[in-house]
């Protein structure tokens, strides 16, 4: 008798310490999807590269396939995460609501009970971001999109895709998350540069309103903002910085300039890492000494090795999903991050 009431109780404190880590703790993470659009040929956007018929040959089996290894790449990470909830996560690089749709319903995620905010923005191959929330964690209160007004490549409008604005409630603490895919540096890094620079400046507008108005809500901003955690746009449009000491106000802290400066990446090209896939923190998520329920504990670049190339010319970079017009049977040409958050 004695012996079941020890076991009985030695599961009731395991239960105990699980909710209690779960009412503690929380993930937010961002992922860049690679090209995650459906099959069908949508007439508004320029998405016949990817349909049966199109150069990469995008068969349903094809679309199956990539759908399970995102999957796997998620439950990954919340294998990893253990007890500590993915309760956020930014995606890029999605066609639509529908592959959403299908992603949560994968066998691997269901049981997640991941919700959903999309909105469909103007950029000219259909290429959205958006915001996976499990909503016992999450409540959604409004959703807005920001477009990014760029110059004209001569006589030809320049479009790129919106910022995704969520707001809610994140436990007892309200929230805004922007979610970005800032302008690629496709024509030249130099020349693309004032393009990103409006994207930050945007998002430093929204912030700075929204603290002026909540003083103690927390602002994150996440995305592939196709620059690294040094890059000017970042350091001094937006004012994310390296260390959570020195911020004023209305900076952000950037957690990733340590990974960054450590030579650690995100994505690579001709050799080369980079860390554009970043998560940034409003000031008053990163020291006790403000208001708030959630504070910064620890961020991470996740990989596995099954999510990178093996050999080959592409070795150690990201398992990209096509090479060339080949289906490489790859995940995304992006590792995935996160940060957890720990409640005062």
């Amino acid at each position: 008798m004695r012996a079941k009431s020890f076991l009985l109780l030695s599961f009731c404190s395991l239960i105990s310490s699980l909710v209690s880590a779960q009412a503690n703790q929380i993930a937010i993470g961002f992922y860049n999807l690679e090209n995650l659009f459906d099959t069908q040929n949508d007439p508004q956007v320029f998405d016949e590269e990817f349909t049966p018929e199109g150069e990469k040959n995008w068969t349903e089996e094809k679309y199956q396939d990539k759908l399970g290894r995102l999957a796997k790449v998620l439950q990954a990470m919340q294998a990893e995460l253990k007890d500590i909830p993915l309760a956020l996560l930014g995606v890029c690089e999605i066609e639509n609501q529908k592959v959403l749709e299908d992603l949560v319903r994968h066998p691997n995620l269901k049981d997640k009970y991941l919700k959903i905010v999309h909105r469909d923005s103007r950029d000219v191959r259909g290429v959205d971001v958006g915001l996976l929330y499990r909503s016992e964690f999450f409540q959604v209160l409004q959703v807005k999109s920001y477009p990014i007004h760029l110059p004209p490549d001569g006589e030809r409008e320049r479009i790129t895709r919106d910022i995704l604005l969520v707001k809610g409630m994140l436990k007892n603490q309200l929230m805004f998350i922007t979610v970005n895919h800032w302008p690629s540096r496709r024509g030249g890094e130099l020349l693309t540069k004032p393009f990103r620079f409006e994207a930050a400046r945007i998002n430093k507008h929204i912030s700075d309103s929204i603290r002026q108005i909540h003083p103690d809500a927390g602002v994150v901003v996440m995305g592939d903002l196709n620059d690294n955690p040094d890059d000017a746009s970042l350091r001094l449009s937006l004012k994310a910085k390296a260390g959570a000491d020195r911020l004023e106000d209305f900076d952000f802290y950037n957690p990733f300039f340590e990974n960054y400066k450590k030579g650690e990446g995100t994505g690579a090209f001709n050799d080369s890492w980079g860390l554009f896939d970043q998560i940034l923190l409003s000031s008053n998520l990163t020291t006790n000494k403000t208001t708030g329920q959630w504070k910064y504990k620890s961020d991470r670049i996740f990989r596995r090795p099954f999510m990178v190339e093996r050999d080959g010319h592409y070795k150690n970079y990201p398992k990209r999903t096509f090479s060339g017009n080949i289906y490489n049977y790859g995940y995304s040409d992006h590792f995935p991050v996160y940060c957890i958050l720990n409640s005062k």
